[in-house]
Parts: C-alpha cells; sequence; structure tokens
C-alpha cells in the first residue's frame, strides 16, 4: 500500500470538490442574468451543492466499510465527470439545478471516502494530517477562483470555466487507479457496526454534530455570497474570496504548530470569536478595509472543518466512518440551508432600501453606468453587507456553545488544558 500516493491522489480530488465551490460562487452572477433568477432562486442552486454532498455523506458513511473506499472513490470519479458535463450543458434553472446536484454527491463521496482513508492511513496524528488534506479545500478554491478571475477577463465563458476541472479530474483517477487500499480504522480495531451506531447517538458526539452544523453554515454561507455582495461593495469579490481561502491553506498547512499546543476546544472558540468579528466588521467597511475585515474572518474559519473532524475521530472513535460522514452531512446539510435564506435576508433588505416611489423592476432593467443602474448597484451593496451582519448571530452562539464544553473539559481534567486522550467509549 502506497500510503503517500493514496495521501496526495485524495488531495487532488478535493480540489476538484473545492474548484466547483469557488467556480459556482464566480458563476452566480451571470447565471443571475443568463437564467433570470432571483437571489433566493441562486441560493437554491447553490444549496443544491450543499446537500447533495450532505446525502451522499450520510448514505455513504454507513456503507464504506461494507463497499470499500475504492469503490467509493470510483463512484466519486464517475459523479466528478458527469457533474462538469452536465454543468456545462445546462440551459436551463431545472437543468442546472440538476447539475449542481449531481456535483454535490460526487464531492460529499469524495468527503465520505477520504476522512476516514486519511485516518486510517495516520492513526497517530489525525488531527494534523486532516488539517493537512483540508488545505486543499482553500487551495483548490484559490485554484479556482483565480482561473474564474483570469478567464473572466479574457471574456471565456462561466462553461469553458467549469471545463477546466476535467484536468485535476483526470489527475486523481490516475494517481488512485490501480492502487491498495487499507480496511477502516474501525473494522480494524473490530469495532461492531452496532457498537458504531450506538457510539453515534452519544450526547456528547451529538452537541458535535449540532455545532458542526453551526460552524460549516458560519463558513460557506457568506463565503458563497461573498463574490456576489463584495463586487456591488466596489472591490472584486472573487479576489476577496481567493484571498480568504489562501489564508485558510496556508493556515491549515502548518496547523500542526498550533494543534500541539492548544486543546480543540480551545481552537474553535478562538475560531468562533474571529469569524464573527470578521463579519461584523465586513459589514461595516467599505473598500481596502473589506480585505483587512477577510483576513480577520479567514483566520476564523479557517481550522473550524478540519478541528471538528479531528476532535470527533480522537473523542469519539468508535463512530468511526460513520460518524465522520455525520459530521460532515450536517456540515453540507447547513451550508444548504443557510445560503437560501441569506439569500433571501438579501432579497427583503433590498426591498427595504428602494427609495420611495422607485420600482424594483426598473432598477433591474437599468444598465450599470446610467443613473439608475448606479442606484441599483449602490442598493445592493447596502443590503449584502447588512446581510453579512445578520450571520453574525452563528459564530455567537458557537462561542458560548464552545465556552461552556472548554469550561467543563477543563474541570474534567483537573485545570489541564489535555484533550488528546480519546474517549473510552
Amino acid at each position: 500500500m502506497n500510503r503517500s500516493r493514496l495521501f496526495a491522489a485524495s488531495r487532488v480530488a478535493l480540489v476538484v470538490t473545492s474548484m466547483s465551490f469557488a467556480l459556482r460562487g464566480a458563476a452566480m452572477a451571470p447565471w443571475e442574468k443568463q437564467f433570470h433568477l432571483t437571489h433566493a432562486e441562486l441560493g437554491w442552486i447553490d444549496g443544491t451543492a450543499f446537500w447533495g454532498f450532505t446525502l451522499a455523506m450520510l448514505f455513504g458513511g454507513p456503507f464504506c466499510d461494507v463497499l470499500g473506499l475504492k469503490r467509493f472513490l470510483g463512484i466519486a470519479f464517475i459523479g466528478h465527470l458527469a457533474g462538469i458535463v452536465l454543468t456545462i450543458t445546462a440551459h436551463t434553472y431545472a437543468s442546472l439545478y440538476c447539475a449542481t446536484l449531481v456535483f454535490g454527491i460526487a464531492n460529499g463521496t469524495v468527503e465520505a471516502a477520504c476522512n476516514p482513508l486519511i485516518t486510517t492511513l495516520y492513526p497517530e496524528d489525525k488531527t494534523t494530517r486532516l488539517n493537512e488534506f483540508h488545505v486543499w479545500f482553500p487551495g483548490g478554491i484559490v485554484v479556482g477562483g483565480l482561473w474564474a478571475y483570469a478567464a473572466t477577463a479574457l471574456h471565456w465563458g462561466w462553461p469553458v470555466q467549469f471545463a477546466a476541472m476535467l484536468l485535476p479530474l483526470m489527475v486523481y483517477g490516475w494517481l488512485f487507479w490501480a492502487q491498495e487500499f487499507p480496511v477502516t480504522e474501525r473494522v480494524q480495531r473490530g469495532i461492531s457496526s452496532k457498537d458504531m451506531f450506538l457510539g453515534c447517538v452519544q450526547p456528547g458526539f451529538l452537541i458535535m454534530a449540532f455545532c458542526m452544523f453551526l460552524t460549516a453554515a458560519t463558513e460557506f454561507g457568506p463565503s458563497q455570497w461573498i463574490p456576489v455582495i463584495l463586487t456591488n461593495a466596489g472591490v472584486s469579490g472573487i479576489l476577496v474570496l481567493v484571498w480568504i481561502t489562501g489564508l485558510m491553506a496556508v493556515g491549515r498547512q502548518s496547523a500542526g504548530a498550533i494543534v500541539h499546543r492548544l486543546p480543540p476546544l480551545a481552537i474553535l472558540l478562538c475560531s468562533a470569536i474571529l469569524s464573527g468579528l470578521g463579519l461584523y466588521i465586513m459589514s461595516r467597511s467599505s473598500g481596502g478595509m473589506l480585505f483587512v475585515a477577510a483576513t480577520v474572518f479567514a483566520a476564523g474559519v479557517c481550522f473550524f472543518w478540519p478541528t471538528m473532524l479531528g476532535y470527533v475521530s480522537e473523542r469519539f472513535p468508535v463512530t468511526g466512518a460513520l460518524g465522520l460522514a455525520i459530521m460532515g452531512g450536517a456540515g453540507m446539510l447547513s451550508a444548504s440551508v443557510v445560503l437560501p435564506v441569506i439569500g433571501q435576508v438579501f432579497d427583503k433588505q433590498v426591498a427595504l432600501t428602494l427609495p420611495p416611489g422607485t420600482a424594483l423592476s426598473d432598477l433591474v432593467a437599468a444598465q450599470p453606468d446610467t443613473p439608475l443602474g448606479g442606484e441599483w448597484i449602490s442598493i445592493q451593496a447596502a443590503a449584502g453587507l447588512h446581510t453579512l451582519a445578520r450571520v453574525t448571530v452563528l459564530p455567537a452562539a458557537l462561542a458560548v456553545i464552545f465556552s461552556f464544553l472548554l469550561v467543563l473539559q477543563l474541570r474534567r481534567n483537573g485545570g489541564g488544558a489535555s484533550t488528546r486522550k480519546p474517549s473510552p467509549s
């Protein structure tokens, strides 16, 4: 078994997954015009990728051990190929919705297989390796975002941009081809399926699954809307997204230095505080200050996803691949819920911001370089930034929960901060 090759292949597979997030974010404005969509409809299309991800995680997790990790990754490859082709050829709202769903299922299949694969390959250092693996989620968004920015400048449409994902798709297919895969850690340890399912209904695990719902909503909800909202605010939204995800990639690559010094719950508490502060500053900023706010937000969301997975894998090892699938599924489900909600809040705020006697249809139809068009851009900018401010309720709730859990843990450990021992369950 070639452990380094399997790890590298997993990272490239995650690049395909994350490039789709960046390219979809960049395509939202063209889709709005081409398919005549409202912000809420854009949110539903974008959210489809997330709940498709959730379906794959929740249904795939229990069967990883049965079907094997290799078969699962073969399904992911086929799904990614189909998702790219269907998106490129989409010509209606319904066809675009279905294409995004297929892509989401493929993305979830990668996550459902690769998370237990990484924890099985590196049982001695799960959290650090999961952070290194998940470097390529923001890393892929950087690649996809820069590609979208360059392609748009060259007047290459969104279908050409999506076709670029075929290259990393073929690379990870080749890297996984004919490789020997391990059985999952749960199977190696002889933990029964019954114990795995029982482990997933422990109160501690359920609390972390709920927190995963909120952490993912904090990360993905604003990130997917930033390209639209901040472009109206006078900066390149896609470049702000690239900046955020680039900082996240750097942070995750150096996660080992932090993970081995701070307990995961302390990292998660700091993450909640910083992400909320970043969103608040962003909602009240313009111009260059938006990049400053984005830096704070990036520092907050950087460690959320992999630290949540690593903590659960170490604290509740009996939950195995199913536990990781539930965590990932909860995260992506939350994004599928929050994206259209953010779109609806955005639409309502636009309606509240309209000047008296101004018809929304006149503003929408106006060209950007006309007075009415300029007024429409200003209204969307103000409404979008206000919408980001509303999202700060999510990290605020997380800060309360993580503070409570950290205090309980410190008391249980007699005032110490060690959290590296797994639960005896």
